[in-house]
This record gives C-alpha cells, structure tokens and sequence, in this order.
C-alpha cells in the first residue's frame, strides 16, 4: 500500500463517520512529517453552518493548536498535505491556497463545485499576486469515494434544513 493509499484510507474513515451522523460524506487528513495532524469531518448540518466542510474544520483544529503552528506565520500549512476524499470546493480550494497549502490529493473530482479544476482552477489556474499555488492529484480511492457519495445521496438528507416556503409571499413594492 502506498503511502498516499494509506492517508486516503484515513481520510475515507473520517467520510464514513460523517455518513454515519447524516452528514454529506467528506473526510479529510492533514499530514506533516509523516503524521496526521489534524482530520476531520462535513459537519454542516449538524452546526447549521454551509461553511463547516471537512478542510475547514480541520484547519481550524491546526490554527488553534499553538503546536502545530508555533508562530504566526503567512502559510502555517507551507510543510503540510492535505489527503480529501472528494475534490475540495471552490470556498475550501481558496481557503487552502491562503493558507499555503504544499499539496492536495483526493479522491474523486467534484463537477458541481470543485476548485481544483473540475468547475474552476483556484488552486493554480488563478492568478494571485500573494498566495503560492499548490498542486492536486485525483483519483485515489475514487471508487470508494464515489460509492460512498452514492450510499448517502439515495437516502434523505432529514438533517439539512428545510427551506421555507415562498408561495404565499407577497410582494413589497413601498420601498421606504
């Protein structure tokens, strides 16, 4: 087993765990010298909160560990690979390149919003005049990561909230 196949496995753990709380199903490992120093989970229905994707998370855990970022720095995750099961987003792609992410590989793309190139290329394609860019592999376990999309996608997502209706709005046309 590669070592790439390894950290995947890890990071597919952490997709199980979020499709066994109801969540849409995306782990993720952040590594540093060999070594896992931070995961996490999609956590957005259980907090209410569209921005909680797994990569957030974990960063968040990275940032508030005073050991793993010893001092502020402009891109605490320069020494530091990301391993995702689906392709980070377009808001997470971002986030990552801020922070200097060294590299990222997943396992499946993303066609509705991915940001490494399956819908828009902020990791490199982007031109920025600060932040580096950073490369991104696809493909390992991609069939376990599709499979496990699947698994989550033909079931409801009874966590998620419930828009309300708009049918019995009425217009308001007095602006003040």
């Amino acid at each position: 087993m590669s070592r790439h196949d390894h950290w995947m496995k890890e990071a597919m753990n952490m997709a199980e765990e979020a499709l066994a709380s109801g969540e849409v199903p995306v782990g993720c490992v952040f590594v540093r010298d060999e070594k896992i120093i931070a995961k996490a989970r999609n956590r957005t229905n259980e907090l209410r909160n569209a921005t909680r994707h797994a990569e957030l998370e974990a960063i968040d855990q990275i940032l508030l560990d005073k050991e793993l970022t010893p001092e502020v720095s402009q891109y605490p995750l320069s020494t530091t690979t990301l391993y995702v099961t689906v392709e980070p987003c377009i808001m997470c792609a971002s986030a990552l390149r801020q922070m200097g992410i060294r590299e990222v590989f997943y396992g499946c793309g993303n066609e509705r919003f991915g940001g490494c190139g399956s819908v828009l290329g902020v990791n490199k394609e982007l031109g920025h005049p600060v932040h580096p860019s950073y490369n991104t592999t696809g493909g390992f376990r991609r069939e376990e990561a599709i499979m496990i999309l699947r698994r989550f996608y033909i079931t409801e997502n009874t966590k998620a909230p419930v828009p309300k209706s708009k049918a019995n709005r009425v217009l308001k046309t007095e602006i003040l």
